[in-house]
């Protein structure tokens, strides 16, 4: 298979992701915000170059007010399928029932650049793409108060960009879950 992918779906909120932080002694630093609770669901995808691992991962991920449904995710899938140029993907998903619906399977079955893969249910940590959303929450997101659902999504946009352009940091994800990305036996 000539890549393979890893994805999942992440809620954010105007809630702060509060996190530990420096400040001057006896000073503690205060956290304002506006107690709101909107949200906006994300999903993302690390496409890893099984055939040549020289290309290095691509990261894409889509923001979308509200949460996901089937119709919402086969939406994302056929951006997906742009963005990775048609090229054959695994995708690695959860259990979600959305993942797996009856129309999602259908859907599945008539694309001949997507196969489907279940990870094992309750098993984050075997998730490449949970370290992305942990990486994001302790930077980008780390003690952000933002007035509107567009401030998190800027930010987000800023940590996605930030991990791109790094060349170790998409390759740890899939280490630190021991999962290996094997080479495509050229014919």
């Amino acid at each position: 298979m000539p890549g393979s992918s890893s994805s999942t779906k992440w809620g954010v909120s105007l809630l702060p992701q509060v996190r530990r932080t420096y400040a001057p002694r006896d000073r503690t630093p205060l956290l304002r915000h506006r107690l709101n609770w909107k949200r906006a669901s994300m999903a993302a995808a690390l496409r890893y170059h099984a055939s040549d691992p020289d290309r290095g991962p691509r990261l894409c991920f889509h923001l979308k007010p509200g949460s996901y449904d089937t119709a919402a995710l086969i939406e994302v899938l056929k951006q997906l399928k742009v963005f990775y140029r048609g090229e054959r993907v695994v995708l690695a998903w959860d259990g979600l029932s959305a993942h797996w619906s009856r129309t999602m399977r259908a859907w599945v079955a008539e694309q001949d650049w997507l196969a489907l893969e279940r990870s094992p249910a309750y098993a984050p940590e075997l998730n490449p793409v949970e370290l992305l959303w942990s990486s994001l929450k302790k930077r980008e997101l780390a003690n952000l108060a933002g007035n509107h659902l567009a401030d998190v999504a800027d930010a987000t946009e800023q940590g996605m960009r930030r991990i791109n352009q790094n060349d170790q940091l998409p390759w740890s994800f899939p280490t630190h879950t021991g999962l290996t990305i094997h080479p495509t036996p050229q014919n």
